[in-house]
Parts: C-alpha cells; structure tokens; sequence
C-alpha cells in the first residue's frame, strides 16, 4: 500500500559543507535531513515529511500536493531579453519550425 507522504519527490545527496549526506524533499524546501549514509538520511527525510504533514492536518493547514500526483499544462511563461527572443527567432526561422519547437529544444537539452 502506498502512502501519500510516499508520493512526495525526495533527493539524498552529499553535502560538502555538513561533510554528511543530506536528505531532501522538494515540495517542502525548508526541512533537510542529515546522517552519516544516504539510506539513514532517505529515511530521515521522509520522517519529518510524514510527522510535517501530521501537524499541518492537525492544524488544519494545506498539505502541498505530490508533485508526482500534479497535473501540468505544458505551458509556462518565461521572460528573457529582447536580444535573446530575436536570436531565437531567427534560429527557428532559419531552421524551418517554431519559436516554441526551438525553446522547448533547448530546455530539454
């Protein structure tokens, strides 16, 4: 059976400065997890996940949702320069496609 705070997108990853592994989970930012080995720090994150989501329920606060169980458009805004739309532009125009087909190349990349 899958639990909920099971859902939740968590990272371990060393961190240079604590000279620990550090674990992450990145739809609640502000809480980390340090320990000596990555399977210690993995599960320390998702303890404080779970006990986290206990209390916000608890005081009736929004539980963010997994980002694993969100829906997405496909669409986003991003501002750039000027200078950067005219070079994409002529890029995709040169290329035969879209300033979109170009864009979304270049992030993926």
């Amino acid at each position: 059976m899958v639990h909920e705070n099971d859902k939740y997108t968590y990272r371990v990853m060393w961190s240079e400065q604590d000279e620990e592994f550090v674990g992450l989970c990145a739809e609640f930012p502000s809480l980390s997890w340090l320990a000596a080995i990555p399977d210690e720090a993995f599960k320390g994150i998702r303890s404080v996940v779970k006990q986290c989501i206990k209390d916000m329920v608890k005081n009736k606060e929004e539980v963010p949702p997994p980002i694993a169980t969100r829906t997405y458009s496909g669409k986003f805004m991003v501002r750039i320069p000027p200078e950067v739309h005219r070079h994409l532009a002529i890029e995709a125009a040169e290329s035969g496609v879209s300033l979109n087909r170009i864009a979304s190349a270049k992030l993926t990349h």
